[in-house]
């Protein structure tokens, strides 16, 4: 497909910005037929929702295609850069529109970032239909969105971008000539540093067009992509061998508690290109898998880490990932959880489906109450020190399995002493009988 010289200035994102529904790539569990935002485009009626899912997924494009698909007036607000007074001209906006006999659709990007009186200050526009809301944000709503604006607002979880979805936007470019021709190898590393982003995909596509241009390169290869963007991928790629064997070394170096080689590996993982959003998640997996309730703080801090990254971004919130690392190796160790799981889980599967005890059960009504459901319960707050010595609560003819076995390390020493003791309250009550 030839370019359009009316194009040629315009970023590569908005080029390729979809027109139709049909033209979104991704997405297909909310925009394919039957489904909840498909739906809503072919009711004729626009309603308020939340579109939350990672950056690049096509948050910006739905809303402005919601816009259209209504014949609405499409009001764009930044909660990073705006304010009160753009929320005061939108109304401003909506309220012209109305004498117009038109309706107003306001995207408000990133909308976690509003603070309570600026979002509650959407609500009574909301309630009488001056206009339809609709917020995107990659922070979870249930936490960064009042709950007053999120009860009226239907919730769209959207998707990274699949690797597929990534080669039919390389293509897409491909078609339009925005880029020269890409060898495999290069496009196979550009689709894994783009990591599910769409947006971050042409960006760095139209950064390639662009050296190419330059240096009249007529085929864009992998040696000579490393050599444009050396600096954020020279190191290895998402699904290279190499980037396995370096996040296993820094997993392991924590798990050896080697602060120096855990920093070590850690940074070389970022200076590689990886993404520090896939680090934040990695070392909540180690807080989990190797400390786990030696120190429960290590949870915490990782997801603290996580979270300042999204706030700062960087390279100011990589610190925040730093200081989890250096914690997570210097911290004590255990993995007891981490068994005791997968130990639970091998037995279920293996188990057949056993009853829960009469006992245990609830009973909300008279019939179940006279079915003996939740007959001779023992209420644990009633007993000497909140615990029912002797009750059993694994279904009957179980035996104990044993699945959590805490360590002798950090906070699961006294675990491990609250055990014995609560065993041994047990076993003294359980011979009485």
């Amino acid at each position: 497909m030839p370019r359009d010289p009316t194009q040629l200035h315009q970023p590569l994102p908005e080029r390729l910005r979809p027109q139709t529904l049909g033209e979104v790539i991704g997405q297909q569990h909310l925009l394919g037929e039957g489904m909840p935002l498909r739906i809503a485009f072919e009711s004729g009626q626009p309603h308020s929702c939340i579109l939350w899912g990672p950056p690049g997924t096509g948050k910006t494009t739905i809303a402005r295609l919601m816009a259209d698909a209504f014949g609405a007036q499409f009001i764009s607000i930044s909660a990073v850069l705006g304010g009160v007074k753009d929320i005061r001209e939108a109304v401003e906006l909506a309220q012209v529109a109305v004498g117009q006999n038109k309706r107003t659709i306001v995207f408000v990007d990133e909308v976690h970032r509003f603070n309570k009186s600026q979002q509650d200050a959407f609500l009574p526009h909301v309630e009488s239909g001056l206009f339809t809301f609709i917020g995107a944000t990659t922070e979870n709503p249930s936490f960064e969105v009042n709950s007053a604006l999120l009860s009226r607002a239907a919730v769209y979880v959207l998707q990274s971008l699949s690797e597929d979805d990534l080669r039919q936007i390389v293509q897409r470019a491909l078609d339009i000539e925005a880029v020269p021709p890409l060898e495999d190898a290069a496009r196979d590393r550009l689709i894994a540093y783009a990591d599910g982003d769409a947006r971050r995909l042409l960006n760095t596509l139209e950064t390639l067009a662009v050296a190419a241009t330059q240096q009249k390169q007529q085929r864009i290869t992998d040696d000579w992509l490393l050599k444009v963007l050396g600096e954020r991928m020279r190191r290895y790629d998402k699904g290279g061998e190499q980037f396995y064997d370096t996040i296993s070394a820094l997993h392991k170096s924590v798990r050896g508690s080697d602060p120096d080689a855990s920093l070590y590996w850690f940074v070389r993982m970022l200076d590689g290109g990886a993404d520090p959003r896939y680090m934040a998640r990695r070392l909540v997996r180690m807080a989990s898998e190797d400390i786990g309730l030696a120190d429960p703080r290590a949870l915490r801090l990782a997801l603290d880490a996580a979270e300042v990254y999204e706030r700062l971004g960087s390279p100011e919130g990589e610190l925040a990932l730093a200081e989890c690392v250096v914690y997570l190796a210097i911290a004590p160790k255990s993995n007891a959880v981490y068994k005791a799981y997968n130990e639970a889980k091998a037995f279920i599967k293996k188990d057949g489906t056993r009853p829960v005890p009469m006992h245990l059960r609830n009973a909300p009504t008279k019939l179940m109450k006279d079915l003996d459901y939740g007959k001779n319960y023992r209420y644990a707050h009633d007993e000497e020190g909140a615990f029912a010595a002797g009750e059993s609560y694994l279904p009957e003819g179980m035996s104990e399995p044993g699945f959590y076995r805490p360590v002798e390390r950090g906070l699961e020493i006294k675990i491990a002493e609250k055990m014995r003791t609560l065993r041994a309250l047990n076993d003294k009550s359980r011979n009485k009988h």
